[in-house]
């Protein structure tokens, strides 16, 4: 089970360097990562890393759809853990 962690780690670390290559290419006037994507990666487990990614690089901080969906995806992130948790490890 040690390794499911390893890859959620890696994963929000993975979406937290997503969050800095779009705000890098917000500056810069490139192309862009679409929020679809961004938020579907935050919620499939990655949604402390966006959310990291968020404050850390100052980006989409002012859309209110980050706001609110970002954190849902930490808790409804943080219940799956809580329930993987139990189901597998508490055998």
């Amino acid at each position: 089970m040690n390794v499911f962690w390893l890859i959620v780690f890696i994963w929000n670390i993975i979406t937290f360097v997503i969050m800095g290559v779009d705000k890098h290419k917000a500056l810069h006037g490139k192309w862009r990562i679409k929020e679809g994507t961004l938020f579907c990666v935050a919620f499939l487990l990655g949604g402390i890393g966006v959310l990291c990614g968020m404050y850390v690089f100052h980006h989409k901080t002012k859309h209110i759809s980050f706001k609110i969906l970002v954190p849902i995806s930490v808790l409804i992130n943080m219940l799956s853990f809580y329930y993987v948790y139990k189901l597998f490890l508490k055998i």
